[in-house]
């Protein structure tokens, strides 16, 4: 899929159902988010790619849809590494569901249930204390067919040469 096709097609999909995601495509998900720009080229985070069948269905306590996949890949930041971190693990997951939509998976940004119960699941992680698990995407395939969410129009958001 080209690129401005998977920004048309990417949707925020929250009824997945399980499919096999090749080491090839996760390998190619997660270069993905390597690449994003970062802030002096710091980049303050790290992926965890989650598998275990246990692990998955008890984060899904946080989101249902978490539990409906076979794999999860955990965006974590540590913030001491700059000051644009957050800005960074945001560039770093949209080149990621970018990459998850042009190759034919489905996913959902998982934030603020997850953070209403950070240090729980980083517990379950083993992630260290000193870094914030931002951020989930679980990959799999739409339930159902979902549309990209409405846009405003370009020509309502874009200003040219003055305000």
């Amino acid at each position: 899929m080209e690129l401005f096709d998977a920004l048309v097609q990417r949707a925020s999909v929250r009824k997945l159902k399980p499919v096999e995601v090749t080491g090839a495509d996760l390998q190619r998900i997660l270069d993905a988010g390597r690449r994003a720009p970062s802030g002096q080229n710091f980049q303050p985070f790290d992926f965890l790619v989650i598998r275990d069948p246990d692990t998955l269905r008890e984060l899904s306590r946080a989101q249902a849809c978490i539990g409906d996949v076979t794999l999860a890949v955990a965006l974590v930041a540590d913030p001491e590494k700059s000051r644009w971190w957050l800005e960074d693990i945001a560039a770093a997951t949209a080149n990621m569901l970018l990459a998850i939509t042009a190759l034919g998976y489905a996913s959902v940004w998982i934030e603020g249930t997850l953070l209403r119960q950070e240090a729980e699941h980083k517990r379950l992680l083993g992630i260290p204390e000193n870094l914030r698990l931002m951020i989930l995407l679980p990959i799999g395939q739409a339930a159902e067919a979902v549309a990209q969410a409405p846009k405003r129009a370009l020509e309502d958001m874009v200003h040219r040469d003055r305000w």
